[in-house]
């Protein structure tokens, strides 16, 4: 059973968003950590590049397999967390805690796409 936050925000792709004045902190969901499993790599961007919503900004890789990370929502990214980029296993001890991008959101209309905890964990319920 995965854990979920509820006050997150989710994706389809299982990434997960957390929003406060309108600066958006993306990180990965424990169901995606638990599906990688041994995560080995983190490609992430530069803070100022700007990604439109559904655009990769990233890479995750295990040593199972290599998922491309999603955005969210559109939005110009104003922080990376590089501690994470040389540290990449913190991402399954800790997914919630282990941060990836923050991002200065251009469009808040665009959350209202993102489930819930309540909806994201019917959606990881329905593929088990």
């Amino acid at each position: 059973m995965s854990k979920i936050i509820d006050g997150y925000l989710y994706t389809k792709e299982d990434e997960w968003i957390k929003v406060e004045d309108g600066i958006g902190t993306v990180g990965i969901t424990d169901y995606a950590q638990d599906a990688l499993s041994d995560i080995v790599y983190l490609e992430l961007p530069e803070v100022g590049d700007f990604f439109g919503i559904g655009e990769t900004f990233g890479v995750v890789e295990s040593v199972k397999a290599a998922a491309d990370l999603y955005m969210p929502a559109s939005g110009d990214i104003t922080a990376v967390n590089e501690a994470l980029v040389d540290t990449p296993e913190k991402l399954n001890s800790d997914p919630y805690g282990s941060w990836l991008i923050k991002v200065k959101l251009s469009n808040l209309g665009e959350l209202d796409k993102l489930m819930d905890a309540a909806a994201y964990q019917a959606y990881c319920d329905e593929r088990e």
